[in-house]
C-alpha cells in the first residue's frame, strides 16, 4: 500500500479529479511506450509493403544510374557532386513515405492514449534533473528494473516468434536456387512481411498488458491520504471562484425548473412588460393559489413567451403583479390578504375558458 513520503499517513484514497488534472498539467499521465512502438512498426511495415513497387523502381533507377557512371573513364569533382545529389534525392524519395507514416502513426497513437495536451511544466528546466545522484537513483529504481525485465521478456518472445516463423520456411528456401533473382526477392519480401506482422501481434499483446499495468501503477502513485482529501476539500469549498460557479449552476437549475412549471400555470399576471408572475391553483392539492414562476426583465419576457406557446392566459394587472413579485417566493402560496384579488383574477380566467 502506498505511503506518503512526507509522513502524512498511508495513501488509501483514490485520487480526486483535481489531483489528476494537476498531474496532467505537470505531464504525469498513464501511458505505455509499447503502444506507439507497435503502431510505428506496423505502420512502417504496411507502408513499405504498399509502396514496394515505388521502392523497387527507385532502386532500379539508382542501380542503372550507377552503371552509367561506371562507364565514365574519368570522374571529376563536379560529376561526383552530381552523383551524390542524385543519390540523396533518391534516398529521400524512397524513405519519405515510411518516415511520414511512422511520424503520423506515432503522433496519433500518443494522442489516442492521453489526448492532445502540451505540458509546458514538464519542459521547464530543473536543476534536479542535472543532479548525478538523482540520475543514478533513477537508473536503479524499481521502475527501471521493471522496464529492463520487460524489455528482456519482449526480446525473448519476439526472438522465439522469429525463429519459429523462419524455421517453418527453411524447406522453401532450399528450393529457391533455380529461381530468378526477382522471384527470390519477392519470396523474401513476402515472408519478411508476414514475420513482421506476427511480431506486431505479439507486441500488441505486450502493449495491452503494459498499458493496463501503467494505468494501475499511475493510479496507485496518485492516491491520496485522508488528510490530503480533507485539505483539498477545504481548499475547493473555500475558493470564491468555485463558490460563485456553484451558485451560478444552482440558479440555472432553479430557473430551468421554474420555466418548466409555466405551462402548468393557470394564469400569468404582468405589469405588463417588466414583471411576470405565473399562478397555479389545484383545489384538490392546494389550499391556496401558488406562485410557480416569477421574473423581471428578460426572465419575465421568457415566462410570457412560454405561456403564449402553451396557451396559458396572460392578464395585465400592474398592482397585483408588483405585490406578488415582491412579497411571494416561488412555490409559495398567496397570502390571505391577497386572496380576494387573486380569486377575482382566477374567476375571470376560468370564465374565459
Amino acid at each position: 500500500m502506498a505511503e506518503d513520503p512526507e509522513g502524512g499517513g498511508e495513501k488509501t484514497e483514490d485520487a480526486s479529479s483535481r489531483k489528476l488534472d494537476k498531474a496532467r498539467e505537470e505531464g504525469q499521465v498513464a501511458k505505455s511506450m509499447e503502444i506507439p512502438s507497435v503502431f510505428v512498426l506496423l505502420g512502417g511495415v504496411i507502408t513499405l509493403y504498399a509502396t514496394a513497387l515505388f521502392f523497387y523502381r527507385h532502386c532500379v533507377d539508382l542501380f542503372e544510374y550507377n552503371l552509367r557512371f561506371n562507364r565514365v573513364p574519368e570522374l571529376n569533382p563536379a560529376d561526383l557532386i552530381v552523383l551524390l545529389i542524385y543519390h540523396a534525392q533518391k534516398m529521400f524519395l524512397m524513405c519519405l513515405p515510411v518516415f511520414a507514416s511512422v511520424c503520423l502513426v506515432a503522433l496519433a497513437s500518443n494522442i489516442a492514449q492521453v489526448g492532445f495536451h502540451i505540458s509546458w511544466k514538464a519542459l521547464e528546466p530543473k536543476l534536479s534533473k542535472l543532479n548525478p545522484i538523482n540520475g543514478f537513483k533513477q537508473k536503479f529504481s524499481s521502475r527501471a528494473v521493471i522496464e529492463f525485465v520487460k524489455s528482456l521478456v519482449k526480446i525473448a518472445v519476439i526472438s522465439v516468434v522469429c525463429y519459429l516463423a523462419t524455421k517453418s520456411e527453411v524447406s522453401n528456401v532450399l528450393t529457391l536456387y533455380d529461381n530468378s533473382t526477382a522471384q527470390i526477392l519477392l519470396f523474401l519480401f513476402i515472408k519478411s512481411f508476414w514475420i513482421f506482422i506476427k511480431v506486431c501481434i505479439v507486441m500488441a499483446v505486450v502493449a495491452i498488458l503494459d498499458y493496463a499495468f501503467q494505468k494501475w501503477k499511475f493510479l496507485e502513485e496518485q492516491k491520496m491520504t485522508q488528510k490530503e482529501v480533507k485539505d483539498e476539500h477545504k481548499q475547493t469549498e473555500g475558493d470564491p471562484a468555485v463558490k460563485s460557479r456553484i451558485r451560478q449552476l444552482q440558479m440555472a437549475a432553479a430557473r430551468k425548473r421554474m420555466m418548466a412549471a409555466v405551462p402548468k400555470a393557470d394564469v400569468v399576471v404582468t405589469n405588463p412588460t417588466h414583471l411576470a408572475v405565473a399562478l397555479q391553483y389545484d383545489k384538490e392539492k392546494m389550499d391556496a393559489p401558488t406562485v410557480v414562476a416569477k421574473g423581471a426583465g428578460a426572465v419575465a419576457a421568457n415566462i410570457r413567451k412560454i405561456a403564449q406557446e402553451n396557451g396559458v392566459p396572460i392578464v395585465e394587472d400592474k398592482p397585483l403583479a408588483r405585490i406578488l413579485y415582491k412579497e411571494v417566493d416561488i412555490d409559495r402560496q398567496v397570502p390571505f390578504e391577497h386572496y380576494q384579488a387573486v380569486a377575482e383574477l382566477l374567476a375571470y380566467v376560468y370564465g374565459l375558458k
